[in-house]
């Protein structure tokens, strides 16, 4: 299905993640992103549904090409055939440090400084005794970042480099993201 560009909708964006996704746990990451970025859209005032759907979107591929520099740079494209705005694509090519695509908006700043983030408050959130990201704090997560056996995969310099790109201190980032992933809990799994 070809989409317009201009006038893709979250709902065309959830379409294709759930056409290429199929993990229930990449998905969710995906709606963890789409959280913590569309609060962020909110806060500068850009317009949310583009800023959704370029979170929603930003791994889509990853299940097709796990390995990089085949995601993002394989999904692109098919993005590109689907008719999905270049600016959408030129910020999900951009959160991939290896593609050589600069992190020059906003969008393309909060995207990159979301995406690791929500990942590892995710995961603190799930070692908590409820399970439950309403006992996330600043203060937990900043302590599981600097036990480096503690969700391995995710990279802690992404955390701290997405923060001061988006020229915001760290532990509010943090405190900013967590917000909005409590406020948006059972729609995230959390």
């Amino acid at each position: 299905m070809l989409y317009l560009s201009v006038k893709m909708t979250r709902a065309q964006a959830l379409e294709i993640l759930h056409e290429y996704t199929k993990s229930e746990s990449l998905r969710r990451h995906a709606l963890q992103v789409e959280t913590c970025v569309a609060a962020y859209a909110g806060r500068f005032g850009e317009p949310e549904e583009l800023w959704r759907v370029t979170a929603l979107l930003h791994d889509f591929d990853y299940e097709m090409h796990p390995e990089a520099p085949d995601h993002p740079m394989k999904g692109e494209a098919i993005l590109a055939g689907k008719g999905v705005a270049p600016d959408i694509r030129r910020a999900i090519l951009s959160h991939a440090n290896y593609s050589g695509v600069s992190r020059d908006s906003l969008l393309e700043k909060s995207l990159f400084a979301c995406d690791e983030l929500s990942g590892f408050i995710s995961a603190c959130a799930l070692v908590k005794p409820s399970r439950k990201v309403a006992e996330v704090d600043v203060k937990s997560v900043r302590k599981k970042m600097k036990d480096k056996a503690f969700a391995r995969s995710v990279n802690r310099d992404d955390i701290i480099n997405g923060a001061a790109g988006l020229g915001v201190d760290l532990d509010e980032h943090i405190a900013f993201c967590v917000q909005a992933m409590q406020e948006n809990a059972e729609a995230i799994g959390l």
